[in-house]
């Protein structure tokens, strides 16, 4: 079954008020929720944090820093706000070493993306083949759990070619994040192998079913990816 990871996040960034936000979708029977390193302080993420893990669900931290010090501080305030998944970053050795340090209960799955990834927004670049060995390299490194594969964020790469391919490549989970905006992406990332995916911009400019309200639109997310899911499996 693959995953629906709510992102708390608009323009690759945090939303205002994200607390209220977690409020409103507390009963759509969301198990992943996350959001970016970049709008919000660490205190606001802290309590966030802890208030998803109250309802029950998962935590994950994207970083989107574009260069190696951010990142790793980045990395650091993903420890000290308590998340339970770490995604994005390009520099994962330094990553490994520096989570390395981190205490056992407060080291977070650490899920970097492959291949080259530029700018904010991010983009993903590189042949496929690339992306793939870069996959196969990163997960090989202890203290890496998977992947955050931008996997519609590639200017040329067949979608479902590409997902496959680090799917194929990766010792561990592989969530394609950014710019998913419907069930057909959805179904193309699930019949690949996708683990999950990442939803955030669409669902707050109301582009998903179920609308206007947030919750609505998660709801029914979750509902195409139960369906979807279901497809996969039964094929």
């Amino acid at each position: 079954m693959i995953e629906f990871v709510f992102m708390l996040t608009r323009d690759d960034q945090t939303v205002n008020r994200p607390l209220k936000v977690l409020k409103e979708i507390s009963e759509c029977g969301l198990t992943y929720v996350g959001f970016k390193d970049i709008g919000a302080e660490v205190p606001e993420l802290t309590r966030v944090c802890a208030a998803a893990h109250d309802y029950g669900m998962q935590v994950m931290l994207e970083v989107v820093s574009t260069s190696r010090e951010d990142e790793l501080h980045s990395i650091a305030a993903a420890c000290e706000i308590g998340v339970d998944w770490l995604l994005g970053g390009t520099h994962p050795a330094d990553g490994v070493a520096l989570l390395a340090d981190a205490p056992a209960d407060r080291r977070p799955r650490y899920c970097p993306f492959p291949g080259t990834v530029v700018g904010h927004p991010s983009v993903l670049l590189g042949e496929i083949s690339e992306i793939a060995a870069s996959a196969r390299d990163i997960t090989a490194m202890p203290g890496v759990h998977g992947l955050d594969l931008l996997a519609y964020r590639h200017p040329t790469a067949d979608v479902a070619e590409l997902t496959r391919a680090v799917v194929r490549a990766a010792a561990g989970p592989v969530i394609a994040a950014g710019s998913v905006t419907g069930a057909d992406q959805i179904r193309v990332l699930a019949q690949a192998g996708a683990w999950g995916f990442t939803i955030g911009s669409a669902i707050f400019e109301g582009k998903l079913p179920g609308g206007p309200s947030v919750a609505g639109q998660v709801s029914a997310v979750l509902a195409a990816t139960a369906r979807i899911s279901g497809e996969v499996t039964d094929a």
